[in-house]
C-alpha cells in the first residue's frame, strides 16, 4: 500500500487500472463537452466584471460554475494519476505560444498539448532507465521545471 501511494505521489501512470482510465476518460470528455457552454463567458470575464454583467453575464454565478468545473476536473485527474502539476502550468502557455487567440482554441489546443506531454513523459520514462520504469511525474516535473524557469528569466527582461 505505501509503494502505490508513493508511487501516487510521484505522478505514475503504470499503476492505473483500464477501468480508472477509461471512467475519466468518460468524465473528462463529458465535463469537456460542458467546456463548450462556457466560451462565451470565459471570453467576458477578461474584460472586467462592469464590462462582462453589461454584456449580460452574472458574473458571480458564472465563476462559482468555472470554480466547480476547474475543480472537478482537476481532482478527478488527481485522483486517478496523481500530482502531475507542470502538465496543467505548461499547456495553457503552450497553446497561446502556438498562435492560439480565442478561448476556444486555446482551450482545445492546450488540452492535446497536456495530453501529448503526457504521453511523450509517460514513453520516456518507461524507455529511460528500461527494463526500469521513472514516474511521469518526476520527468513531467523536471521539464516542467526548466519550463518554469525559463519562463520566469523571460518574464523579467520585459
Amino acid at each position: 500500500m505505501a509503494s502505490r501511494l508513493l508511487n501516487w505521489m510521484y505522478g505514475s501512470t503504470w499503476l492505473v487500472s483500464e477501468q480508472e482510465a477509461i471512467g475519466l476518460m468518460a468524465l473528462v470528455l463529458t465535463l469537456g463537452a460542458l467546456l463548450l457552454l462556457v466560451l462565451r463567458p470565459l471570453t467576458l470575464l477578461p474584460l472586467g466584471d462592469a464590462a462582462a454583467s453589461s454584456l449580460g453575464l452574472p458574473v458571480a454565478r458564472v465563476r462559482l460554475l468555472l470554480l466547480l468545473l476547474a475543480s472537478v476536473l482537476t481532482a478527478a485527474a488527481t485522483v486517478v494519476i496523481g500530482p502531475l502539476s507542470f502538465v496543467g502550468l505548461i499547456a495553457p502557455h503552450l497553446a497561446r505560444v502556438l498562435g492560439q487567440q480565442t478561448v476556444g482554441r486555446q482551450l482545445l489546443v492546450a488540452a492535446l498539448a497536456g495530453g501529448l506531454l503526457l504521453a511523450i513523459a509517460d514513453y520516456l520514462a518507461r524507455v529511460a532507465v528500461f527494463p526500469n520504469q521513472l514516474p511521469s511525474g518526476l520527468l513531467a516535473a523536471l521539464v516542467g521545471g526548466v519550463y518554469f524557469l525559463w519562463g520566469l528569466s523571460r518574464h523579467g527582461r520585459h
